[in-house]
């Protein structure tokens, strides 16, 4: 499991798949959003814009990221 440190209220979808080294680019991020790879709290979410604030669980690629 991956701890993700948060700093402000909230980090879009796409900017913690990409601060978490999970994909390499934001257009590889939008794409995995897309394609319905990446699972937010549970449940298969297709938002790129989607914020992730404390609390929550991000799933992708068999990698669990937490944000605390």
């Amino acid at each position: 499991m991956i701890e993700f440190k948060l700093e402000g209220e909230f980090i879009p979808l796409i900017q913690l798949l990409k601060a978490t080294d999970l994909v390499s680019s934001g257009g590889e991020a939008q794409a995995v959003v897309m394609d319905g790879l990446v699972q937010y709290n549970g449940v298969t979410d297709y938002r790129k814009r989607l914020k992730v604030r404390k609390g929550d669980t991000v799933k992708f690629n068999n990698k669990t990221i937490k944000i605390v």
